[in-house]
């Protein structure tokens, strides 16, 4: 196997995606617990997302369907995933250099589940209160939903290369 990540199979491609996204995810949870970093609303989205993409990289590696079409409807998956998680990141970028007028932060996510219906929770989070437009994390200059934004980015282009370029007979 190369260190050129376009050259290896797919069943690797889609391992590595998992492996990344299972290593931000714990590097948000140990972020959480050890530097006391409290996730607001949005953050936890972008965690689902990336659990949601590393799923299906994961099933698309146990899978490692040999057709183009097989490879297409994970790639198809995979991306949708990750847009979904650079939609949710952009947001909060978004929040974050253009926060709301008003700066209190709104209802714990778990106050929110058991009083709203999922739209109306979905709805509240997107709209963002004064706690998403807090940086406490930064690392070269980029907020931790700036890094989620260039990883789903990232991710996203690997599932769609490693679905849709052309392979070598042979290769899985």
């Amino acid at each position: 196997m190369t260190l050129n990540p376009l050259r290896w199979t797919f069943r690797s491609q889609c391992l590595a995606g998992f492996a990344i996204c299972a290593a931000l995810i714990g590097f948000a949870i140990f972020s959480q617990f050890a530097w006391g970093l409290e996730p607001c609303p949005l953050c936890i989205f972008q965690r689902i997302a990336f659990a949601a993409l590393g799923l299906v990289f994961l099933v698309a590696a146990i899978h490692a369907p040999r057709s183009r079409g097989g490879r297409a409807v994970y790639g198809m998956l995979g991306f949708l995933a990750a847009a979904v998680g650079m939609a949710i990141a952009g947001r909060h970028v978004w929040i974050q250099y253009n926060p709301p007028e008003i700066p209190g932060c709104g209802p714990p996510l778990s106050f929110m589940r058991e009083t709203m219906s999922t739209g109306s929770v979905i709805r509240k989070v997107l709209t963002g209160s004064g706690d998403c437009g807090t940086i406490d994390w930064t690392l070269l200059g980029l907020s931790m939903p700036a890094w989620s934004l260039v990883w789903f980015v990232l991710l996203g282009v690997l599932f769609a290369a490693a679905a849709f370029l052309h392979r070598r007979r042979g290769h899985r």
